[in-house]
């Protein structure tokens, strides 16, 4: 008569054996091949990587004059991974009489994608609006954005994006803040990235 006593003691150890070797086989499906179990963040790491590198510019930004005004040193030197490169006076609306006004430039580095900006200050915000809607008004292309201006919840303006009447692949963005004026040319995608995210 066999021994009950060894024979279920044989029969655990094979019960034991067979239900490790059946983890391992899981464990070695699961996080060595095909990997199921393993969250992938590789491609969500590798375009985090690529959108923070996007928003820093690889260019050094322009000095601003010795005898900036504040509205100049208000100009930031970054706007994602545009820099600025350039900051002169200009006169392109002086029949308006604004107090002061530039030509500021912004570059990621690649002149193709350049922006260009004139920014000028009025001394009081009826003066900035009238030349908002002088611009607006001789604007031809067709709607890409528009909205109104909020600071700190406060309506200080409003501002629109329509493409260039001649060229669709450019735009040009206006905007007031209560006393200045903005406006911003270039490509369209770069006027579009850029507008979104300049601070004034």
């Amino acid at each position: 008569m066999p021994n009950s006593n060894s024979s279920s003691s044989r029969r655990r150890l094979i019960v034991i054996v067979t239900a490790a070797v059946i983890i391992i086989i899981a464990l070695f499906s699961a996080f060595v091949w095909p990997g199921w179990a393993m969250k992938d963040n590789g491609g969500d790491a590798r375009s985090l990587q690529t959108q923070s590198a996007a928003a820093t510019p690889t260019i050094e930004a322009s000095a601003l004059p010795k005898n900036a005004s504040e509205l100049v040193k208000a100009f930031p030197d970054a706007v994602a991974n545009y820099a600025r490169t350039g900051v002169e006076a200009t006169k392109d609306w002086e029949s308006a009489k604004p107090v002061e006004e530039y030509a500021v430039t912004y570059s990621t580095g690649a002149k193709s994608k350049d922006v260009a900006m004139v920014i000028g200050q009025w001394s009081n915000s009826s003066g900035a609006k009238t030349q908002y809607d002088k611009l607006t008004a001789a604007l031809e292309g067709d709607t890409l954005a528009h909205g109104n201006v909020k600071v700190s919840g406060a309506n200080k303006g409003t501002y629109v994006v329509k493409t260039d009447a001649d060229d669709d692949a450019k735009a040009v963005a206006v905007w007031q803040n209560d006393t200045v004026v903005f406006q911003v040319t270039g490509g369209k995608d770069a006027v579009m990235a850029f507008y979104q995210k300049f601070p004034m």
